[in-house]
């Protein structure tokens, strides 16, 4: 795994700022595409890629994907380990909330679901482009609960909870989050927070988050939390009283209001949607022999955007 290391080093160095970030930009072409050569040519630990998907770069043969105002996409084939779909899969973008699929595995990783997190003023978040559900400093609440909040609802002041608590400090987690995405080989990506708000140094590829979902589905949680259309529950304040929410799911395939196509079944993912990130989305599917399959949009100019690229990917999934 030193190869990883040394590789992660190199791709991970030089990597600039850049701010006011507008549509169809992206932060840089990240020679990302090195790390999966030297896998190939034999330099890279072979456990690295024995059970990965593996490409060099963009992978779209005789695709209909509609790529109009959208920047990246792919599909992974996780029974077979072929990359059936890639579009700049290697190029950086701000992952939006996306982010929060790291946050959710870094707190899996090192916590019990039942495990009692205590909020800060740290949660006190006024970002216009965060979504949050209301956590006060003094409210308690279980890991399990927090990461419902996360994953079906995207609560921004959510992951600062769990970062906090997880990691001990907010910028400890951080360490860990990108400690976890060097291990994992993904070293086109920096994390400096734990919900994806819009930061210059905080980026990420969609090959990258693949490896990352990838890892997050090893955890039966997970991928039951990330299934649900809905969901309710009760916290307390620094007081003992009850505070009730009620959420429903930000992705569209699971609420109804978008069809996946014939012979797939959206199971979950993850969207992401800021002004800088455009809107994204990871989703975990599963085709009618119950193979399953990770597809990745990412910086879609709108939402309508991002949900007919991700129905164009959807319908390269083998029946």
């Amino acid at each position: 795994m030193s190869a990883v290391l040394t590789v992660s080093v190199i791709l991970l160095t030089g990597c600039g700022s850049v701010s006011g970030m507008a549509y169809g930009d992206n932060l840089q072409d990240s020679t990302y595409g090195f790390a999966l050569k030297t896998v190939n040519s034999g330099l890279m630990a072979s456990s690295f890629a024995s059970d990965l998907c593996v490409t060099e770069g963009d992978v779209e043969g005789s695709s209909s994907v509609d790529m109009t105002n959208c920047s990246t996409a792919a599909l992974f084939d996780l029974t077979t380990k072929e990359t059936l779909y890639a579009k700049n899969i290697f190029m950086q973008h701000y992952p939006a909330s996306m982010t929060k699929v790291m946050t959710a595995l870094v707190a899996l990783q090192n916590a019990s679901p039942d495990k009692v997190l205590t909020a800060t003023d740290s949660v006190n978040i006024v970002d216009s482009d965060a979504q949050v559900c209301g956590l006060q400093s003094g409210d308690t609440m279980t890991l399990d609960q927090a990461l419902h909040m996360l994953l079906i609802y995207s609560a921004n002041d959510a992951a600062v909870l769990i970062a906090e608590n997880i990691g001990g400090t907010v910028d400890n987690f951080i360490s860990m989050m990108n400690a976890e995405a060097k291990k994992l080989g993904a070293t086109g990506t920096n994390f400096v927070n734990s919900n994806g708000l819009t930061d210059s140094n905080h980026y990420t590829t969609a090959y990258d988050m693949y490896l990352i979902f990838n890892e997050a589905l090893k955890y039966d949680s997970f991928k039951e939390i990330i299934n649900m259309k809905t969901y309710s529950t009760i916290w307390h304040d620094s007081t003992g009283a009850e505070k009730k929410l009620d959420i429903s799911s930000t992705n569209l395939y699971l609420t109804g209001s978008v069809t996946a196509p014939d012979g797939v079944t959206v199971i979950g993912g993850k969207t992401g949607t800021t002004n800088a990130a455009g809107h994204c989305l990871v989703l975990y599917s599963k085709n009618t022999k119950g193979n399953p399959y990770i597809s990745i949009v990412m910086q879609a100019y709108d939402q309508d955007t991002m949900y007919r690229v991700m129905t164009d990917v959807l319908k390269l999934i083998p029946q």
